[in-house]
């Protein structure tokens, strides 16, 4: 048996993290069983979460998840897609990964209503006393990780404008698919589909929110996905 260690939803999302939903529609697409494990942050391998323990065999990262899953199970997430696709694809998920996720940390831990809508609930557990003073500690840790990536050094209305070519990017490649690259699923669509549903949530306040909503076909994808694999 498989455990998937994660958050846990939040804020109205299947989880959190948006690489813990992408690693659950991994294991959802590959038809393989799984348990949740929401306690195992502190065990991490990596010292993030998701991870996943396959029979003693510990795999830290979702796109290392996958990795292990293409090898063990011999599942083949990008199956009928050929190499230009399967580049897009890949091209497009790291695009969300290493670019709109920092977009997702900025608006929600740089942006104080945002904060205190969302991740400050992650601090209930720490000692009312010192509760203050970790927040401030965790939060300027995040930021200082946001500029050295390079998007923090942008005003918000720069941020915005980024986000927004990403997302009319995402939009553009999926057109009238019914999936991310044509009709029929890959594993792509497992990222995109967590980062376009984290991104829009309205949980939260942000023009990115908007940003999607103007991309019909973006929204109904999302729709579409949500209901597949998280209808519960």
């Amino acid at each position: 048996m498989i455990t998937l260690y994660k958050f846990g939803p939040n804020f109205g999302l299947p989880d959190a993290s948006v690489f813990c939903v992408k690693a659950e529609i991994l294991l959802k697409m590959a038809g393989l069983n799984y348990e949740i494990d929401l306690n195992g942050f502190k065990n991490s391998p990596k010292g993030k979460l998701p991870y996943i323990n396959d029979d003693g065999k510990f795999v830290a990262d979702s796109t290392f998840i996958r990795l292990h899953i293409e090898e063990k199970y011999g599942f083949d997430f990008d199956a009928g897609l050929n190499s230009r696709a399967a580049g897009i694809a890949w091209a497009a998920e790291k695009m969300c990964e290493d670019h709109l996720y920092w977009v997702i940390l900025n608006e929600r831990w740089n942006n104080d209503e945002n904060f205190n809508r969302g991740p400050r609930i992650f601090f209930q557990a720490a000692p009312a006393l010192i509760r203050p003073f970790i927040i401030r500690s965790i939060r300027k840790q995040v930021a200082k990780g946001i500029k050295s990536h390079g998007l923090g050094r942008h005003s918000d209305a720069e941020i915005h404008t980024l986000a927004g070519r990403a997302i009319t990017a995402l939009a553009d490649i999926l057109g009238d698919n019914e999936y991310l690259m044509g009709d029929k699923i890959c594993g792509a669509d497992a990222t995109v589909f967590a980062f376009i549903d984290s991104i829009s949530c309205t949980h939260f306040n942000s023009p990115v929110i908007a940003m999607v909503e103007g991309h019909k076909n973006l929204a109904a994808y999302c729709d579409r996905l949500r209901v597949k694999w998280f209808s519960e």
